[in-house]
């Protein structure tokens, strides 16, 4: 089966909206005929992907540190879990299960998440769908971030385009798959 990976949150943020959004992008998924992979909790938004896929009949496999098992509250009823040592064991892993990429709002690890990525991405390490799904203009700043790196020769047209971006989960599979 192929796989979304799905980098978000592990808090649920100060609006409703986000949980909402979390649980449509976990269907969104689901019907279109994917698994999800993701960071393994079962709180915050991750933790409300991860639930509504299985609701849904999907496949959702996590991959967790044994550091951060207690504090996410590792999710007991995956398809699959793993527990792994260190965060980079955990993106390596994260990579190796996914067929495509989709950041949802986030905080630290979310960024880090989607910027890893998108730089294996650069580096041709791999050459799969990424996309930042951009929820009432969460990601505007980031967005013009990378324009203005753009437009300072940091990077090149083809490397700005290495995601897409969109604000509904539909149009930004749309788009990337």
């Amino acid at each position: 089966m192929k796989n979304i990976c799905v980098f978000c949150g592990s808090r649920d943020g100060n609006d409703p909206a986000y949980a909402t959004l979390a649980a449509a992008t976990a269907q969104a998924i689901v019907r279109a005929g994917y698994g999800v992979v993701y960071g393994g909790g079962s709180i915050g938004l991750m933790g409300i992907v991860a639930d509504e896929a299985l609701t849904c009949g999907g496949e959702v496999i996590g991959v967790i540190p044994s550091a951060l098992a207690v504090s996410e509250i590792a999710h007991p009823g995956l398809t699959k879990l793993h527990i792994v040592s260190t965060m980079h064991e955990r993106k390596a892993l994260m990579n190796e299960f996914s067929d495509a990429f989709v950041a949802l709002p986030g905080g630290y690890g979310t960024m880090d998440e989607f910027c890893e990525v998108l730089s294996w991405r650069q580096l041709c390490i791999h050459d799969k769908p990424i996309g930042l799904l951009n929820y009432r203009g969460y990601y505007d700043a980031l967005l013009a971030l990378f324009d203005s790196m753009l437009a300072e020769g940091f990077l090149t047209e083809q490397t700005r385009r290495l995601f897409v971006d969109a604000c509904e989960i539909e149009e930004l599979l749309a788009a990337m798959l």
